[in-house]
């Protein structure tokens, strides 16, 4: 057994269904009643309430695991900031992107300021404990000072369209964001796209730069790597 498996302790379904809910809402754009109606095919009678609990409860300890588990993601980080509408207030969804697309974090912020900027470096620097080899971002003026107080030794790079990596990165919060009637509040927002996003990440795996041979056995290990995070087998 994994030491770092959840205890599903008490509860009445056995883990396998429970990651797999899991796994149907972070990992597609679907509601919870849509989850609900893909169970039901298969026989397993639910309710989306109890799904959505599900992925309140496990889903940030699943994202947790598979952060411990990956490998360091790549040296060149791609920034960019996003602007969310919440409760009618604008907050802004900093995402940093590897060369080959993965996610390396995401903080949702009510600012985009130097300070914010900071913050997110700080958060960033502490998640991968290393600093980039080079560091891609648009032209907003609070990344060159972050840049110059956090991580001066970093080459930095502001050329024109050379971010554009992680400006498409924001599509799938774009799709989410309208299914899910926008996010109901900034930590709810954070809570679902650090999981969102680690999902992603251990999912997409290229498919179209793959032989079909190469991508079906991909596929097949990150379902396993799945498997042993969420149910410790």
């Amino acid at each position: 057994m994994d030491s770092h498996a959840p205890s599903y302790h008490r509860y009445r379904f056995p883990p396998p269904i429970i990651s797999h809910a899991v796994w149907i809402y972070h990992r597609f754009c679907l509601s919870f009643r849509d989850a609900e109606d893909l169970l039901a095919q298969r026989g397993i009678t639910i309710s989306y309430e109890t799904i959505r609990q599900w992925c309140l409860t496990f889903g940030p300890e699943y994202a947790r695991t598979l952060r411990r588990r990956r490998s360091r993601l790549g040296d060149t980080w791609y920034l960019d900031e996003l602007f969310v509408t919440i409760q009618g207030r604008r907050q802004y969804l900093w995402r940093a992107v590897d060369q080959d697309g993965d996610v390396i974090d995401i903080l949702v912020q009510s600012r985009r300021d130097c300070r914010a900027a900071k913050r997110f470096f700080r958060k960033l620097l502490k998640g991968q404990g290393c600093a980039p080899r080079r560091l891609v971002t648009d032209k907003l003026r609070s990344y060159s000072a972050a840049h110059r107080a956090v991580m001066p030794s970093v080459v930095h790079s502001t050329r024109q369209y050379e971010n554009n990596r992680a400006e498409v990165s924001h599509q799938p919060t774009r799709h989410r964001e309208g299914q899910m009637r926008r996010f109901k509040s900034a930590a709810q927002a954070q809570r679902f796209l650090s999981v969102h996003g680690i999902v992603g990440n251990l999912f997409r795996v290229g498919r179209h730069l793959l032989r079909a041979a190469h991508h079906r056995m991909l596929r097949t290990r990150s379902f396993r790597v799945w498997q042993e995070v969420t149910c410790g087998c």
